[in-house]
């Protein structure tokens, strides 16, 4: 099995000056926002942290590919870094300190690209969340002071915890009867929202959670960190890994009725 602590450790040091640069202009007066095309925000901090990881990654893995949200994709290859340089831009801008970096490495192999490390920063929480294929997921300040991570073994669903980001898009594909169905016959619903449920999936302080729509850049980094813990990460149609365009990610032994209830169209 190849051994990914390399690019784990390389992973480290894009996001510790990722953070800088985020955690600098976090509050700013005068930070600039604009909208893209699909009406979502986009910052000065974002395109700032892209261009940093990206320019780091020219010089220390140029034959790799890399994929941004902010710039698409670039070289080819059977190794490709998957970038979102602030998942939460929303909270960014307007302050709220959950937001986060989101490094990820994937590879090809039999079943496509698949991610094989995976960071997730956040500096305004004062936490980070890390994975590498076959090395488990940790979390804690550095890879020196790091405590490993595990799901929980909740097996009820009505002793369970879910996590969610909004309502509005389980609406608009008309999964709404579904989800409602699921926050009523479990014991705790929180909308955390973005990246946090999943770590927390991670940690084994909530047991599931899933969001409707998503991009690779969302999920890359998150789904390694949830299954290197000894979870589950599928798109809502059971296909493992995040490909799907959307995500549900659970302690395992939730995810059947995790799916089930979501797949409930009626």
């Amino acid at each position: 099995m190849a051994d990914y602590l390399d690019d784990l450790r390389l992973a480290h040091v894009l996001a510790d000056a990722a953070d800088a640069g985020t955690m600098d202009r976090f509050k700013a007066l005068d930070l600039k926002v604009e909208t893209k095309p699909d009406m979502t925000p986009v910052s000065e901090a974002d395109k700032a942290a892209e261009e940093l990881i990206r320019g780091q990654l020219q010089r220390a893995r140029p034959r790799d590919a890399v994929l941004g949200e902010e710039y698409g994709v670039e070289g080819t290859g059977p190794r490709r870094w998957v970038i979102d340089p602030i998942d939460g831009t929303k909270n960014y801008v307007r302050g709220v300190p959950v937001w986060a970096t989101l490094i990820s490495l994937m590879e090809a192999g039999e079943s496509g690209f698949q991610p094989v490390v995976g960071v997730v920063s956040a500096p305004a929480l004062g936490r980070r969340w890390w994975a590498a294929k076959g090395h488990g997921a940790y979390s804690g300040r550095s890879l020196s002071a790091a405590t490993r991570l595990h799901v929980s073994r909740v097996s009820e669903l009505s002793d369970a915890s879910f996590a969610y980001s909004s309502l509005g898009g389980w609406e608009e594909r008309g999964r709404l009867n579904g989800f409602l169905d699921l926050t009523r016959a479990v014991w705790r619903t929180r909308a955390y929202g973005d990246f946090w449920p999943y770590m927390m999936v991670a940690e084994g302080s909530i047991d599931m959670c899933a969001e409707p729509e998503l991009s690779l850049w969302d999920m890359a980094a998150t789904a390694i960190v949830v299954t290197e813990a000894g979870g589950v990460f599928t798109g809502l149609d059971g296909r493992p890994g995040p490909h799907s365009g959307n995500a549900a990610a659970s302690n395992g032994l939730l995810h059947d009725h995790l799916l089930d209830h979501l797949n409930q169209r009626y």
